[in-house]
């Protein structure tokens, strides 16, 4: 890339910045109106535009219906062909429109009024038709285009963009939306398993998890934990209660210190008083537990109340796509 290329990129960017920095210093209680409206919506926030408005609108309805608030996007084209159906009284609609006078959307708002909804106008020019028509303007003006010739959609399209996000935001703060609410509407992807799967989603149990007495012969431990196909043994007291951990590793350093395996006992190879872990735990949680442990492990067991039930292994939490 060449250096004029580059300073062109950098000074875009930095336009673009400066003229979101100028719209928020100048926003003014009508953002906070429509924060207050879309939080008290009872139907649904009908985002409605053309070209490219109407992708920022599209892109803000996605966002806001992902964030805990019920919303639909409408091309206005579409809307004087029977989209309109979609509005209801109880519905707020948020028109996209910069110019303030786009033909498809100036034409649409008697119809608001006949069906009762509420409308909000984002717009650059608070004195054009869109903004009289509606109930409350948005006012995103930006200063030009970063475009050289001050036509493309761009700063513009910009300003919208964000403040949708800084809409979207607010209300999701003002509903309390949290993580658990997020996860409802993502349940697919990586994004998804990350705020879903719990530990005693991933963990081994049954015939999966070796689980040793403190003086099980070191011999027939390692048989148990070959059969499981793990990389340890969960050891236990007499009460069934969890008093340490052999694995690979533990079996390695048990053998290379010259000691009798034919005589040992498993509490002779084990770790004592292992790090576990707590089925309920989120699995993105666990594996950060992993990664940030002062030494290198692989398998954690999954206690309830002193007792194991499962066995976590990092290369179980690895193969679920947590990453």
């Amino acid at each position: 890339m060449s250096t004029d290329h580059l300073t062109r990129l950098q000074q875009v960017l930095r336009d673009e910045a400066g003229a979101l920095t100028t719209l928020a210093d100048r926003l003014d209680d009508a953002f906070a109106l429509a924060v207050t409206w879309m939080h008290e919506c009872k139907g649904r926030v009908v985002t409605c535009g053309v070209g490219k408005s109407g992708h920022i609108a599209a892109k803000a309805s996605a966002t806001l219906s992902s964030t805990g608030t019920p919303s639909v996007f409408m091309h206005a084209a579409e809307a004087v062909h029977g989209d309109l159906g979609m509005v209801t009284a109880q519905d707020l609609v948020l028109v996209y429109t910069y110019s303030g006078e786009t033909d498809e959307l100036v034409r649409l708002f008697p119809s608001f009024r006949q069906i009762g909804a509420r409308v909000i106008t984002m717009t650059g020019r608070r004195q054009s038709s869109a903004a009289h028509l509606a109930d409350l303007v948005l006012d995103v003006n930006v200063e030009r285009e970063v475009c050289p010739h001050n036509l493309a959609p761009t700063t513009s399209t910009t300003a919208m963009l964000a403040v949708s996000d800084a809409l979207a935001v607010a209300v999701m703060e003002a509903r309390n939306f949290r993580p658990e609410d997020f996860a409802k509407f993502h349940p697919a992807g990586a994004l998804g398993r990350r705020l879903t799967l719990r530990v005693a989603d991933t963990m081994r149990t049954g015939d999966d998890l070796a689980i040793v007495g403190e003086t099980t012969p070191l011999l027939e431990a390692m048989g148990v934990i070959t059969r499981a196909g793990s990389g340890g043994a969960c050891v236990v007291d007499q009460a069934g209660r969890l008093t340490g951990f052999v694995s690979d590793g533990d079996l390695r350093r048990f053998f290379l210190s010259g000691k009798d395996a034919r005589t040992a006992a498993t509490k002779d190879a084990m770790s004592p008083s292992p790090s576990t872990i707590e089925q309920d735990m989120l699995a993105f949680e666990a594996l950060e537990v992993f990664q940030n442990h002062p030494r290198k492990i692989g398998e954690m067991p999954v206690v309830y109340h002193e007792r194991p039930i499962g066995l976590l292994v990092l290369k179980d939490l690895l193969r679920a796509g947590l990453v």
